[in-house]
């Protein structure tokens, strides 16, 4: 299966009847044969178009499971996108609340609505901040490792040929057969150095506008998770109502967030699912608890102190 997959990711002929043909799968490819590498088609790259991880779908027993010859897409939303939208909204989730309930011990509403805000304002600007740069630093880092292979390539054949073997070491493949796809990788240098980011290196091309992605979305996540335990202070007057009415409304957002979470990671379907985002809400109300109740203690203790 190994085997087919790398064939068919870097090799894909015209149709999948010439392996059907009694053609060796290993055969050195003729110069009639084009080879089409398309740079694209990377491993599930990161972006939002429809993908399909095993490339055509021509063989009888598929044609027999689907109800047409094409391979069924699905569309998915980029990996991480949700992951910097939960890491965003999870800490303006815990660290405003927790701030505002502390900020409550003080008995003024108006503290604590200017001091949550400016606290919104700035975590958002450092989370997004945080975000760019981090994106940045990962496309810079890939940009090195491509230019490192591209060098490689040019400069030491016998390191790539060493490369491509200790890829398909794992998979057991017999000498021959590996000599003969490390001989057609090395046709083209396009094509070696793709699979080697692919397989050798692990790397996929990031998206050109993943580091503005990534600030938009921890910058929001962060804001909008902030601003709800904040709505109670700007709808009631007393601070103390306004503090028990903030709790309430984050026991249940948080308890939403944490179910919505995991079943985003895990799925929706299925007792044990539901089981493990039951836990994940209860875990995410016992963090913003225990940061609220740790906030509050401590501006008690200082007040105390001060007086």
């Amino acid at each position: 299966m190994a085997l087919l997959f790398i064939k068919r990711k870097l090799f894909p002929t015209k149709d999948a009847d010439r392996i059907q043909s009694g053609k060796r799968l290993l055969a050195r490819i003729e110069s009639d044969d084009t080879i089409r590498a398309d740079s694209e088609q990377d491993l599930e790259s990161q972006n939002g178009r429809s993908y399909d991880t095993f490339g055509r779908c021509n063989s009888p027993d598929e044609s027999a499971i689907t109800t047409n010859s094409n391979c069924s897409t699905r569309e998915r939303i980029n990996p991480r996108i949700i992951s910097d939208a939960i890491l965003g909204l999870s800490d303006g989730l815990t660290v405003p609340f927790a701030l505002s309930a502390g900020l409550s011990a003080l008995g003024n509403t108006k503290v604590v609505v200017l001091g949550g805000l400016a606290e919104l304002a700035a975590g958002a600007i450092s989370m997004g901040l945080g975000g760019y740069v981090g994106a940045k630093s990962e496309a810079e880092s890939y940009q090195t490792i491509v230019r490192e292979t591209q060098e490689l390539i040019q400069t030491d054949s016998e390191e790539t040929r060493a490369m491509v073997r200790e890829t398909f070491s794992p998979y057991g493949l017999s000498d021959s057969a590996v000599a003969d796809i490390t001989r057609d990788l090395h046709a083209s240098q396009d094509r070696l150095l793709e699979f080697l980011l692919a397989f050798h290196h692990r790397e996929i091309a990031p998206d050109c506008n993943q580091a503005w992605t990534s600030a938009i979305t921890l910058a929001l996540g962060y804001f909008i998770g902030g601003f709800i335990p904040l709505i109670p202070y700007f709808i009631v007057s007393q601070i103390t109502i306004a503090l028990y009415w903030s709790i309430g409304v984050m026991a249940i957002t948080l308890l939403v967030f944490g179910y919505v979470k995991t079943c985003v990671v895990r799925g929706w379907s299925g007792r044990a699912n539901v089981w493990a985002a039951i836990w994940g809400g209860m875990q995410m109300c016992c963090v913003g608890g225990v940061a609220a109740g740790a906030a509050i203690g401590l501006v008690h203790l200082i007040d105390m102190g001060s007086t």
